[in-house]
């Protein structure tokens, strides 16, 4: 059993805090060994939000009982951490736990030293304040989280839902992570290196973008290209591509790519087929150019990621 802390405070931005409970601390009967979760503080004294609101969370000395501690954020004028709290975290990671934050919570993260050496990011707006107080850290632009199993970060606010759906996809599998999405009314999982904004207004006419997009997911296991995306479309090859980076910030060719390699791990978590069947199924052409995009995308092989997180038996 996986038990949660969702560490609180006073001022403590309610959005974030939101998305935590909503992750990690609704109940899913449904799903077996779901995590058990507190909301806590360290204070004794009830917590005055934004907004005027105030919570009553569970008071806490140590965090000895949790596997995980999730930050919802963390001041970013002064991101000093009571010593308590701090000296808790590390033993909380030296035993073997994990901790990860959305949005401003990765000034905890760098503030008691535990990105030192690694890589991370933050909400855009707070990159350079971020960079100029911990040089020691790698910042990473432009992505929407990071997460090495052990330390995880997002970009601001919705970006916190995509690292909490990583962190429910490497504990439970690709469908249940799908389940939950589903529920939250959400894409299944969007990969950590995309961009965190793209500055483009929203067309006042709807065109045919999204629709393809829909179809193309559905359909990754059949030949596709470019062309017939801009077909599908209704657009000529050229406008097709400028409006397909325009609303993404990558190219129509990498994001199938990235729809196959999402597709590939769902079935090496769930099924024991050859990884030539698995390529097959996921719309690449063969072993090789499945193994080509596991590393380029995910930096490990077909093999190791089954290995890591696949979750089928033998009959």
């Amino acid at each position: 059993m996986n038990k949660v802390a969702i560490l609180t405070y006073k001022h403590i931005s309610l959005f974030e805090l939101g998305c935590a409970t909503e992750l990690f601390s609704l109940p899913r009967p449904e799903i077996k060994n779901w995590y058990q979760t507190d909301v806590i503080c360290f204070q004794t004294e009830a917590l005055e939000t934004t907004g005027g609101m105030t919570l009553s969370p569970h008071q806490v000395n140590h965090l000895k009982n949790y596997q995980t501690l999730v930050v919802p954020c963390w001041s970013v004028n002064q991101p000093q951490v009571p010593k308590k709290i701090a000296s808790e975290a590390k033993r909380l990671i030296k035993r073997g736990g994990r901790i990860i934050s959305f949005c401003s919570g990765a000034f905890f993260l760098a503030e008691i030293g535990l990105l030192n050496n690694r890589t991370a990011t933050t909400h855009w707006v707070y990159a350079e304040q971020f960079k100029q107080r911990y040089p020691q850290v790698e910042y990473l632009e432009d992505i929407l989280y990071q997460y090495d199993g052990i330390v995880g970060c997002s970009a601001g606010s919705a970006a916190a839902i995509d690292l909490g759906l990583e962190v429910i996809r490497q504990d439970y599998g690709h469908q249940i992570c799908n389940q939950v999405a589903k529920r939250m009314v959400m894409s299944p999982h969007r990969e950590g290196g995309q961009s965190q904004f793209v500055e483009t207004p929203i067309s006042k006419r709807p065109d045919n973008l999204a629709t393809t997009l829909d179809w193309a997911v559905k359909n990754l296991a059949t030949p596709i290209d470019v062309d017939l995306l801009a077909i599908k479309s209704n657009m000529s090859r050229r406008t097709f591509d400028r409006k397909f980076r325009a609303a993404l910030n990558l190219s129509p060719k990498e994001w199938i790519n990235q729809q196959r390699v999402h597709l590939a791990k769902n079935i090496l978590e769930t099924t024991r087929d050859p990884i030539e069947i698995v390529a097959i199924n996921s719309g690449f052409e063969n072993a090789l150019t499945l193994r080509h995009n596991f590393r380029k995308y995910l930096q490990l092989s077909p093999t190791q990621y089954r290995r890591q997180f696949g979750r089928s038996k033998e009959n």
